[in-house]
């Protein structure tokens, strides 16, 4: 069955589902008081919807990878770095990517075991390595100085941890450069195509009989799947010219990277995890031969369709003849839209104060936040039903990165999150994924313990 034979016709509705549970989880929240005049914002989780992806992902391997080769999809962690979120994908089969001792703390505080996480970072203090070796976490070294690192750390304590090499192949960007990590000059990797650097990559490998992953990861948001599919294509012909000179399968793993693109205008789920291995399968069929374990490297595709920011309308007013919302959801909880919004646009739906969808003529009007700088707009001259004082803006397909991702201006505290699912008869369920942030403990976090410390120094 071809990638356009997949009954297309059934898409729309599973659209037109989502939408639907998501307004019933908006108006249950707001029937909870989870968002309310005393918690004015809060993240909501479909957790079914978390399942489907992971189930989703798997599947999509399975059906083209050769039976018996090992893969760990490894969540990205950056992507919603919650412990109950980690957890739940731990459930379904997934490991965890971290690139931070603060990710790897939240790994394991979530019960990921360390044969199922993957350390990548361009920064890695020679404790991290020290400690990753210890627990048996596989680590991609970035840069030669880091391998030189690992050369006296496996030296002085020999080590089980898988260990590999992150190479950039150097293919180009997409449309948002901050998210093309495969780019002439980026900060990660090796990179292939500057003058010696593919002689010496295989050099490294065959002075280490220890080195045994390859790791590329060409972008994320932004990147066309043909781009993605040369990068991994490009890593692969490297993994097979290192083991022909090595003589033997020195490499036995490749780790693929992640970065789905998610669809950002519409409810609809495309790229989907099949179109991208079935494109994988077709660039780079040895890939899937089982002569290599696959490691990925999925994030923001796995939750952000499943998460919904829902704001408090606090004011309705207007400027210029514009209307605008004043909500309770900005630059804090959606910081990528608020400071490049052309990148990083965002749905937002009107719901009134029950948390029912608006209806009416739309109205062009500024959907703001409350940070105190003019620039702290979700949406600007956006159609929607006119929203006023005490009506709700939902901020769609936010479930990664954005509510788990707290920007701290004007020392606005975190908003709680919420995971919901429905039970067989119907009913929905909420469960905290994290208290929302009180007053006592961002004051705590900002020095309260140390008020006097400054006192004693200087001064006249």
């Amino acid at each position: 069955m071809s990638l356009t034979d997949r009954e297309p016709e059934r898409e729309p509705d599973r659209d037109r589902e989502r939408a639907r549970e998501r307004d019933r989880a908006v108006r249950a929240a707001v029937a909870r008081g989870l968002v309310g005049p005393d918690e004015p914002v809060a993240g909501l989780l479909d957790v079914d919807g978390v399942r489907r992806s992971a189930g989703e992902l798997r599947a999509a391997f399975e059906e083209f990878v050769a039976p018996g080769t090992p893969v760990l999809h490894a969540f990205a962690v950056k992507a919603a770095s919650l412990v109950p979120v980690l957890r739940l994908l731990a459930r379904e089969g997934l490991g965890c990517e971290v690139a931070s001792p603060g990710e790897l703390a939240l790994a394991r505080a979530a019960g990921v075991p360390a044969t199922r996480t993957v350390l990548d970072s361009p920064a890695k203090t020679t404790a991290e390595l020290r400690e990753a070796l210890a627990l048996g976490i596989a680590v991609n070294a970035d840069n030669p100085e880091e391998l030189a690192r690992l050369d006296a750390l496996t030296a002085a304590a020999p080590s089980a941890a898988p260990l590999g090499l992150r190479v950039n192949p150097q293919i180009g960007g997409g449309t948002i450069g901050a998210m093309s990590t495969a780019t002439d000059t980026s900060k990660f990797g090796i990179a292939l195509r500057d003058e010696g650097a593919r002689e010496w990559v295989v050099r490294a490998f065959l002075a280490r009989p220890w080195l045994t992953r390859l790791h590329a990861h060409v972008g994320s948001q932004g990147m066309p799947l043909e781009l993605m599919a040369a990068g991994v294509l490009a890593t692969f012909e490297l993994a097979e010219e290192i083991n022909a000179k090595a003589g033997r399968r020195q490499i036995d793993t490749l780790d693929i990277g992640g970065g789905l693109p998610v669809n950002f205008s519409s409810d609809a789920v495309t790229p989907d995890y099949r179109a991208y291995v079935a494109l994988l399968h077709s660039t780079v069929p040895g890939l899937f031969s089982g002569r290599y374990g696959l490691v990925t490297e999925f994030g923001r595709s796995l939750l952000a369709k499943h998460g919904t920011i829902l704001a408090r309308v606090e004011y309705a007013k207007s400027a210029g003849g514009r209307p605008i919302a004043v909500t309770h959801a900005g630059a804090q909880v959606a910081t990528r839209t608020v400071f490049v919004p052309e990148a990083w646009p965002l749905r937002v739906a009107a719901y009134d104060a029950e948390g029912r969808p608006k209806t009416g003529e739309p109205v062009a009007q500024d959907v703001a936040g409350p940070c105190c700088f003019a620039g702290d707009l979700i949406a600007e001259n956006r159609p929607l039903p006119r929203l006023e004082s005490g009506d709700h803006a939902a901020l769609l397909d936010t479930g990664a990165y954005y509510f788990s991702t707290h920007f701290a201006y004007n020392s606005l505290p975190r908003p709680g999150i919420y995971g919901y699912a429905a039970d067989p008869d119907g009913t929905l369920r909420f469960a905290t994924v994290r208290t929302p942030q009180t007053l006592e403990e961002l004051t705590a976090e900002s020095g309260a313990a140390h008020t006097e410390a400054l006192d004693g120094l200087g001064g006249r």
